[in-house]
Parts: structure tokens; C-alpha cells; sequence
């Protein structure tokens, strides 16, 4: 059977064993989606690329229209990683995202919604990169899922080792600040593998838009997890 199909089903039909990612209530918190794509015309290139400028108005449209968080991003074709050659140095830029963001302050707690162990983990630390990253590994009754968070801060990474045990609801991190989470206004990235590909540490969050039909593959929706 689809991968897909097998963690629509799982989560479907195991509702307690999935927890959350961030502190959220859907009955008093509010989530402003954010639009990266060309359509967004309030934000320069120069201002995306002005980490201080580009975190203002982050937080000026969370405050303008009462929203705890941000998100949004999950197979979205974005045009703001062109403020990093890390998404630029091949002949087709990479500017397809492939997980979810979610937008708020820096030391925001971040948890696991699913009981596992830690893959691995690493300091990706490079001008539009991840900064400090988490990769959790999942049993789903035989089904493997791993999650990755980026963009958090480095104490995040401390007393990790590969193979610990994370349960369900345990907080794994928090948020890291513009200085440490790759220059990019806290936020945390959060995506879903079936095939790790033999990467550790790392999987890319953006890819090339001409190969979305491939990415789709191994990348299921965060939102089967979030329930934004």
C-alpha cells in the first residue's frame, strides 16, 4: 500500500499516540499564513535579505493581526531564497520548500508528537541554512517516519546522542534566534521523511521545482501531524 496512504490511516486511527509540535490551542490561538511566493509583493529583496528588516515584518504581521504563530511553506514555490547562494550555486535554484514553517519568538518549545528515537543530529551552520537540526526516526506499526526541526538553538543539540529515546509530548527543543538558526527570523522548520537517503543530520528543506512530483514521494504533508 502508498506510504502516504498508511500514515493518513495511522494517525487516523491511533489519535493518542500523535501529540503536538508547538504549544498550540486551535480554540484561542490564531495562525497567520504567510506567503513567500512571487504574489507577495510587500517584501523587497532586499528586504528578505536584511535578517532585521525581514524579522520586523515578520512579527508585524503576527502582532497586526493577533496570530501566535506563522506558517505555512509545505510544497510552496518560494522566490526569498535567492538571499542565499547555499540555494543558488546550481544551475537550477533551488526554490521548492519542502516542509512547514512555523513563525515565532525565538526560545519557542518545540516537541515531539510521536514517540522514537533520534536518528541524528548537526549544526548546519551556514548563512540560509537550517543552523541547529533535529532527526527523529518513528515505528508506525512497521511504517518508518522521521521528522526534522530546524532552526533551533544550540543547547537544543546537548546530551543528544543517536538511538535515545524521545517520547510522545517529551520537548526536545526550543526555537533558536537569528544568530544561530541560520540568519533567519526564529521560526522552526518541520518536515516528514519516509526515506532518510542515506542522510544524517541534514535532508534538504528546499528542492528543485522540476522534480515536486518526486519530493511528494517521500514527503508527506506536516500538516497530517499539525492539525493547523
Amino acid at each position: 500500500m502508498d506510504k502516504h496512504i498508511l500514515l493518513s490511516n495511522y494517525i487516523k486511527t491511533h489519535p493518542n499516540r500523535i501529540g503536538k509540535v508547538v504549544d498550540y490551542n486551535p480554540e484561542t490561538d490564531r495562525l497567520f499564513p504567510f506567503d513567500f511566493t512571487e504574489s507577495n509583493t510587500e517584501l523587497s529583496a532586499e528586504d528578505v535579505l536584511n535578517t532585521e528588516k525581514f524579522s520586523a515584518w515578520v512579527n508585524t504581521k503576527l502582532a497586526e493581526n493577533n496570530c501566535r504563530y506563522g506558517i505555512g511553506g509545505y510544497m510552496e514555490h518560494r522566490t526569498l531564497y535567492a538571499r542565499s547562494e547555499l540555494f543558488n550555486t546550481e544551475e537550477e535554484p533551488r526554490r521548492l520548500h519542502l516542509g512547514v514553517d512555523i513563525w515565532a519568538d525565538a526560545g519557542t518549545p518545540v516537541y515531539s508528537p510521536i514517540e522514537g528515537v533520534v536518528h541524528s543530529f548537526q549544526d548546519n551552520d551556514h548563512f540560509g541554512d537550517y543552523g541547529p537540526t533535529i532527526i527523529l526516526q518513528h515505528d508506525l506499526d512497521g511504517l518508518t517516519l522521521y521528522t526534522l526541526y530546524g532552526h533551533l538553538n544550540r543547547e537544543s543539540l546537548i546530551d543528544l546522542v543517536v538511538g535515545k529515546h524521545i517520547a510522545k509530548g517529551e520537548q526536545i527543543a526550543v526555537f533558536g534566534n537569528h544568530e544561530v538558526n541560520g540568519h533567519w527570523p526564529p521560526h522552526l522548520h518541520f518536515q516528514l521523511m519516509f526515506d532518510m537517503e542515506g542522510k544524517t543530520g541534514d535532508y534538504p528543506g528546499v528542492g528543485y521545482y522540476s522534480e515536486k512530483e518526486k519530493y511528494m514521494k517521500n514527503i508527506p504533508d506536516p500538516n497530517l501531524i499539525l492539525k493547523f
